[in-house]
C-alpha cells in the first residue's frame, strides 16, 4: 500500500518536507464541467446573465483561486506559480460548460491542487452567476487529467 506522505510516523496530519527535493518544471490539467438547462446555457451564450460575463468571471476567479490554494488546503505549500490558464468552453452536448485549468511553476511540490481548485471555482463562479435561471444545475466530474515533472513522472487520466 502507497504510504501517505501528509501523515507522520503517529498518523499526525503535517505538511511534507521539500526541502531535499530538486527544484523541475512541474504542469498540471484539471478539468470539470458545469450541467444545466439547455435556456440557462442559451442565457451565457447570449452574454443575458444578469451578473454579467459568466465565462470571463469564472476564468478570472479561477486564475485567482489557483494563486490561493495554500490559503485553502491545510496542507499546500505556498507556490511561486509561473502559469495559470483556465479555459470555459460552451458545451451543447451536455449541456454547459466544460472548465479545464493548466498550472505550471518550477518547484520543489508538484500544481495538481491548484489546477483542482482553479477548476472547482470557477465551475462555483459559473453556478452563482446563473444560480437564479437554473436551481436544477450541478457540478460534475471534477478531476486531475495530467501531471508532469517531480519524482513521479508524467501521469495521464485513462
Amino acid at each position: 500500500m502507497t504510504k501517505l506522505t501528509h501523515l507522520d510516523a503517529s498518523g499526525e496530519a503535517n505538511m511534507v518536507d521539500v526541502s531535499e527535493k530538486g527544484i523541475t518544471s512541474r504542469t498540471a490539467i484539471a478539468e470539470g464541467c458545469v450541467v444545466m438547462q439547455p435556456e440557462t446555457l442559451a442565457l451565457i451564450r447570449q452574454g443575458d446573465a444578469k451578473k454579467g460575463d459568466v465565462l470571463g468571471t469564472a476564468r478570472l476567479a479561477g486564475i485567482m483561486a489557483s494563486k490561493r490554494t495554500h490559503e485553502l488546503i491545510p496542507l499546500c505549500h505556498p507556490l511561486l506559480i509561473s502559469k495559470v490558464k483556465v479555459d470555459c468552453i460552451l458545451d451543447e452536448t451536455l449541456p454547459g460548460v466544460r472548465v479545464t485549468a493548466e498550472v505550471k511553476v518550477s518547484g520543489q511540490t508538484g500544481v495538481e491542487m491548484e489546477a483542482l481548485t482553479a477548476v472547482s471555482v470557477a465551475c462555483l463562479t459559473i453556478y452563482d452567476m446563473v444560480k437564479a435561471a437554473d436551481r436544477t444545475m450541478r457540478i460534475d466530474d471534477i478531476r486531475l487529467r495530467r501531471k508532469s515533472g517531480g519524482r513521479s513522472g508524467l501521469f495521464e487520466a485513462p
